[in-house]
């Protein structure tokens, strides 16, 4: 596993960073689940420069322009500008936010991570064996009577080599799994069915409640947790680099591509997303699945930046 490679390539980047940034503030802040730390989040932003307003304005008309936002008047092009402490705090706030938005704190705080769009292996040091997912970060905690993980974010596959004294507990999103010798995955990202085994057993415990979750099951969570049967095969085939969907809805395999890139995709179409996906594709590669799904469904996929795709009906 390189990581230093994976690093490099974080940092490449060819487009404007202010017109990233701006298009990333448009569809944040037209998100149904904007908060108001991100409205002052955003506030900071754009009285850092001038030229942060004129960027979100325009894209801001854009997307107004496309229809996809309601008319709205525009921010000011000029707001007062901040010089030294006042500056200098500005930039201390929204370097704390974007840094906790983009994942900063979780890789500072990890191990072992991977890159977004990356799939990567490693050893651990008691000797199992872990793939983890694209945006995936993982702190470990092995002495001589524990061995423990902390699933920061992403997405993990654990193939555990037993050691009965020593049982192998991952925590993460808000549940704690504890296996002895197994291969399981775990989820921090808020999936509907966040654990899943292929071989043997796990314990999880969510709310203070154990579950047992057995070969080909999962556990789902919901108003009642449940242990349920699943296609864990399926789920875990991103480890060969493939995304495998039978009878999906649309929106839910734009979901799971849009992990694969940074940036969002936006769907334009909620009747569009309710239609269904059978197919496989590679996740590494998401500008060919997007071509793939508008070719086969008809869509219109349109990119704006490097860093914001819309997928719509045609017009």
């Amino acid at each position: 596993m390189d990581q230093t490679d994976a690093r490099d390539r974080d940092d490449d980047s060819d487009e404007d960073p202010i017109d990233e940034a701006a298009a990333g503030w448009v569809v944040r802040l037209a998100s149904s689940d904007a908060t108001a730390a991100d409205r002052a989040a955003f506030d900071v932003w754009l009285a850092a420069d001038p030229a942060h307003a004129a960027a979100y304005a325009e894209m801001d008309a854009l997307w107004r322009q496309l229809g996809h936002l309601p008319d709205r008047a525009p921010p000011p092009a000029k707001r007062r500008s901040r010089t030294g402490p006042a500056c200098l705090a500005a930039a201390v706030v929204l370097g704390s936010f974007l840094a906790s938005q983009a994942g900063l704190v979780d890789w500072l705080r990890s191990d072992l991570w991977s890159g977004v769009g990356d799939i990567t292996h490693a050893t651990l040091p008691d000797g199992s064996r872990v793939d983890l997912n694209t945006g995936t970060a993982l702190a470990l905690h092995f002495s001589g009577t524990e061995r423990r993980i902390a699933l920061l974010r992403g997405e993990a596959v654990f193939d555990v080599a037993r050691d009965p004294g020593r049982p192998f507990v991952v925590e993460g999103g808000g549940l704690r799994v504890r296996a002895v010798g197994t291969v399981f995955y775990v989820r921090a990202d808020g999936a509907g069915q966040p654990v899943g085994v292929a071989e043997g057993r796990v314990e999880v415990t969510a709310a203070g409640r154990p579950l047992a979750v057995s070969a080909g099951e999962a556990f789902r969570e919901g108003p009642a947790h449940a242990v349920v049967k699943a296609d864990v095969a399926r789920a875990m085939a991103w480890r060969d680099g493939r995304l495998i969907v039978s009878g999906e809805r649309l929106s839910d395999v734009l979901a799971e591509l849009a992990r694969y890139r940074r940036g969002r995709i936006l769907l334009l179409d909620r009747r569009a997303g309710e239609r269904r996906v059978t197919g496989a594709f590679d996740p590494r590669h998401t500008d060919e699945a997007l071509d793939a799904l508008a070719a086969s469904l008809s869509l219109r996929v349109a990119r704006l930046t490097p860093l914001l795709v819309l997928v719509g009906s045609p017009l």
